[in-house]
């Protein structure tokens, strides 16, 4: 069996998976449980849609709480100290200039859990994410993208 390998995330994202989980074990599995019994007090349980539904629910409530375990189980959170601005790691906010576009953006590296593209978060394993990790303010990085390869200027590491 492959040894599972460990899930760099911010304190941000750590926090939010805590609260998803405890949300999930404290409120939800009360909300599936009460469905359920609920669904039983209708009887006949072989033509009970109420049931089954609820029986699904709690079904993809436990897969998820099993998941999240699993990532707190592999997570290392990159302490605030850890992130450098020498070079782009997890944790950095790096401005890329898109060369051909001569467009701007300013992305925060996060683990693959925290990943958000539309809040500029993108995951070290994301195809930029991989290009730019370990590179340093004026690189430039080529990028294969389902569009064709795209080249970036590193402009700015910050924290």
């Amino acid at each position: 069996m492959a040894e599972a390998k460990e899930l760099l995330m911010t304190a941000e994202g750590l926090a939010k998976l805590e609260a998803e989980l405890e949300e999930l074990k404290v409120v939800r599995r009360k909300e599936v449980a009460e469905k359920i019994k609920q669904a039983l007090a209708f009887g006949d349980l072989s033509e009970n849609s109420e049931y089954d539904e609820a029986k699904n629910e709690q079904a993809q409530v436990e897969a998820r709480i099993a998941q999240l375990e699993n990532m707190l189980k592999l997570a290392r959170v990159v302490d605030e100290g850890e992130i450098t601005t020498d070079a782009v790691g997890v944790g950095a906010k790096v401005k890329l200039l898109d060369v051909e576009f001569e467009d701007e953006e300013c992305y925060s590296i996060v683990g693959p859990t925290e990943a958000n593209p539309s809040e500029n978060k993108l995951s070290y394993e994301s195809p930029v994410g991989k290009a730019i990790l370990g590179k340093k303010v004026g690189d430039l990085v080529d990028v294969q993208t389902p569009g064709g390869v795209v080249q970036f200027k590193i402009l700015e590491i910050t924290r």
